[in-house]
């Protein structure tokens, strides 16, 4: 990678359907506070859980054009129903490292027990999640959502957002996994309903990009810049510093 052989500062791009990925940017920014970053959302059209997979393909396909020209040394698709219908032809189509997120059902399994998965549609139907599934599903309770991502994604600043995670289905498990970042945002009444470990996959996505990257820091003293693109960057770039004060 030009950049960092030069000593420069790495660009990564994130992208999602709506304010979910700003969970994981949230994320990478700590754990890599000295690259720079630009936010990529489809805000007038979430939530993707619910879109035909071909209606997906074609919005990303275009996103992705936009993030290419910039020539980053690195992307993210923060949003699980993107990785699952998408991932494999944006790896195809270019040459900069493109990360996914999956739902962290190894986790889950590694911890033992029953668990909850709480995904959208999208994610539950593909091929993808079927591997997962295969692999560390034995003692999983999957359970498709339609509608709560939409929902967090209107109700983002109402007082009682912590609300939408009572109408999550009852039942004892040993730990939940969260398959949809926007999920995140409501992550913390989600372990109180459930009074269990919760698991997002957050930080190890963000440790995965700093895998790949490599080490850069040590000749990087200053914080990176932050860009918001496209869809309703003003509420993103709100919200963003919002999880910066951890307000969430």
């Amino acid at each position: 990678m030009d950049k960092l052989s030069k000593g420069g500062r790495p660009l990564v791009c994130v992208f999602d359907s709506g304010i979910g990925g700003l969970n994981l940017l949230s994320a990478c920014v700590r754990r890599l506070p000295q690259a720079d970053y630009c936010y990529f959302a489809d805000n007038y059209f979430v939530p993707y859980g619910n879109m035909a997979e071909g209606e997906v393909k074609e919005r990303v396909s275009g996103f992705f054009s936009r993030i290419a020209a910039l020539r980053p040394d690195a992307a993210v698709v923060a949003c699980n129903t993107v990785t699952a219908e998408c991932i494999s032809a944006l790896r195809a189509a270019y040459d900069f490292p493109i990360l996914g997120m999956e739902p962290a059902v190894k986790q889950a399994y590694e911890l033992g027990g029953r668990y909850l998965v709480l995904a959208t549609k999208a994610t539950c139907r593909s091929a993808s999640f079927a591997r997962l599934m295969s692999l560390y599903g034995k003692d999983a309770k999957v359970v498709p959502l339609e509608h709560l991502a939409g929902d967090i994604e209107r109700e983002i600043f109402s007082p009682s957002l912590s609300r939408l995670a009572e109408g999550l289905p009852k039942g004892n498990y040993r730990s939940v996994v969260l398959g949809c970042t926007h999920y995140v945002f409501i992550k913390n009444a989600i372990k109180a309903r459930y009074g269990v470990p919760v698991f997002d996959g957050m930080a190890g996505t963000a440790d995965h990009l700093a895998a790949t990257l490599g080490i850069f820091d040590h000749f990087l003293t200053t914080a990176g810049k932050i860009d918001f693109f496209c869809g309703n960057f003003a509420k993103n770039r709100a919200i963003f510093e919002m999880l910066q004060q951890n307000l969430f």
